[in-house]
């Protein structure tokens, strides 16, 4: 197939994505908005059910995008500067996904054509976090969760 017909995220690596191409890939799931802890001995990254307080739990999209790490010191800004942070995450991501050399699932919005998909497919936190000023930091180590839905 001709380059020049496939989709963007198929004819481009992620290095020449235009800003608007690079956007569009989020599928707007919120997981990368939940907190995460990290086995200091592996590695291995965990996923809690907590989200942070500038996720909008039903849209699930940050609600100061443009300004995340002016409120939040640690948020990850994705970036090929930074190639560490694609494995923090999530495995259905498709910024992941595609530095990983995968396919987009059949739920990805630029894949159904369908802007809640992730929504309709069960892949978003929608109704399936709880905001951070509910959890006492100490208790994340209880709030770790899997995702099954990720193959």
């Amino acid at each position: 197939m001709p380059k020049s017909t496939l989709p963007f995220w198929k004819a481009k690596s992620l290095a020449e994505l235009s800003p608007q191409e690079w956007e569009s890939l989020c599928d707007g799931c919120g997981r990368c908005c939940l907190f995460k802890l990290e086995d200091e001995e592996s590695g291995e990254i965990f996923f809690t059910d907590v989200a942070c307080r500038l996720l909008d739990t039903q849209s699930c999209r940050c609600s100061a995008y443009a300004q995340r790490s002016d409120h939040v010191s640690d948020c990850l800004r994705l970036g090929l500067d930074h190639p560490e942070y694609f494995s923090m995450l999530p495995p259905s991501c498709a910024y992941r996904r595609l530095y990983e050399e995968r396919e987009l699932p059949s739920w990805h919005p630029l894949i159904s054509g369908q802007p809640d998909s992730v929504h309709t497919a069960g892949i978003s936190v929608r109704n399936n976090c709880v905001p951070e000023a509910q959890i006492h930091t100490d208790e994340l180590e209880n709030r770790i969760i899997e995702f099954f839905d990720d193959c």
